[in-house]
């Protein structure tokens, strides 16, 4: 790790940032399953135990990446919003804006996006400091599904969902409480779109559309359409797909 140039203090304050982005590089070539310290510390030209230091187990490290994809894709989605917002777009717009966003990450990032989205990691178990960064996507989705209803944009749904509630108070806490009927299952229909999404970038990333369709970025917008069509929420498609 080449330091010249920089004081004792300045190296250490980057080493975290250092690390990672070796990870990062690592992910790509090994895996999450595979990533070491002995690894990172191999390819950072460091002595495992100036990695030790900064991250004290493999799991501190993934956790670290966790947290940054996480906070990165949703920041990448925050931002798209609010370029919509700003253009003074409806809420289906700003879905499609936002959804082709974290497309657009997913894609460029695509061991992230292995790390959060792809299978478990294998003895690896995701601790609470995760979950407000993950909350990230599902929070800007349920922000213009709450803009829609506000607005009048959503057409009721045609199904009740059965039975006793089927969410838990995080949910509800997250989308602001349980509208009154016909939008009382808002919440799930939510829920139901996000699955959707991430199992399409799914299907996209991981090359299993590839060999059905002859243009993946327009059927992403189409497939968020149909999906949005669940909400009540019509998306537009046929624009850009840049």
């Amino acid at each position: 790790m080449d330091v010249s140039g920089t004081s004792a203090t300045d190296e250490n304050a980057g080493l975290p940032e250092a690390i990672k982005a070796t990870a990062r590089q690592l992910l790509v070539k090994l895996g999450a399953g595979g990533l070491t310290l002995e690894a990172v510390a191999g390819d950072s030209n460091l002595a495992v135990t100036e990695v030790e230091a900064v991250f004290a187990h493999r799991d501190d490290l993934l956790t670290a990446l966790v947290i940054d994809a996480y906070d990165e894709s949703g920041a990448a989605m925050e931002r798209a919003d609010r370029a919509a917002v700003d253009a003074g777009a409806p809420a289906g717009a700003r879905l499609l804006a936002v959804t082709r966003a974290l497309r657009r990450w997913s894609f460029d990032n695509q061991a992230e996006f292995t790390l959060i989205y792809g299978s478990p990691v294998p003895d690896y178990h995701a601790p609470e400091d995760t979950v407000p960064p993950a909350s990230r996507t599902p929070a800007v989705l349920a922000g213009i599904v709450r803009s829609a209803l506000e607005a009048g944009e959503l057409t009721p749904p045609r199904r009740e969902v059965p039975g006793p509630p089927l969410l838990l108070p995080e949910a509800v806490q997250l989308f602001g409480g349980v509208p009154e009927a016909p939008f009382s299952d808002i919440i799930e229909r939510g829920i139901v779109l996000w699955s959707n999404l991430i199992g399409l970038l799914v299907f996209q990333v991981f090359s299993r559309t590839h060999d059905s369709v002859r243009d993946e970025s327009a059927f992403f917008d189409y497939a968020i359409a149909v999906a949005a069509e669940s909400i009540g929420l019509t998306v537009p498609v046929g624009g850009s797909t840049d």
